[in-house]
């Protein structure tokens, strides 16, 4: 039995997503096209394929029971000393986001985390300190603000990219 490489995340919708996107392809980010803008809420995560519609089903049950929230992303932030991780920021929809991931990551989708969560947007991972430093500064005053409205299951595909499987509803 194969396994496949999942996670669970909020799209960054238009005209930001392709925004950030874009910028992560500026800066040399070998991953820029292979992974949409987002706030992660299950990291990739390893489960038989044959469990997928277990996984899908609990997602549904989840999204149902969760009312839509505000996002404000704004600024910029990083994890650098302990990861090599620049990132945008919320300063709205944190609380919202805790709850959402809390309760996705259980379940068929329980497991440990590395770090405790923290909701963000990735820009710049795994890159040169310099190159790190200007995704710091050119994005410290961007801002977006949207209603989390829906999430997506991703699946990793042997083309490297994350796609779509499915979305989910909040409140539906």
């Amino acid at each position: 039995m194969s396994d496949a490489v999942v996670g669970v995340a909020i799209a960054i919708p238009e005209p930001w997503g392709s925004e950030l996107e874009a910028w992560r392809l500026r800066l040399g980010d070998p991953l820029a096209r292979s992974i949409p803008a987002h706030i992660t809420l299950v990291p990739p995560t390893r489960v038989p394929e044959a469990d997928l519609a277990e996984v899908e089903s609990h997602l549904e049950r989840v999204g149902s029971g969760i009312t839509p929230f505000p996002v404000h992303l704004r600024g910029t932030g990083t994890f650098r000393p302990v990861s090599p991780v620049v990132f945008v920021a919320l300063s709205r929809g944190i609380s919202g986001c805790e709850g959402l991931q809390a309760a996705v990551r259980s379940g068929p989708l329980e497991r440990p985390l590395d770090f405790p969560y923290h909701p963000h947007v990735t820009v710049a991972h795994d890159l040169p300190d310099e190159t790190l430093d200007q995704a710091f500064d050119a994005l410290a005053g961007f801002e977006a603000v949207f209603t989390a409205s829906a999430f997506a299951l991703y699946v990793h595909g042997q083309d490297g990219v994350w796609h779509v499987r499915r979305r989910f509803g909040l409140g539906s």
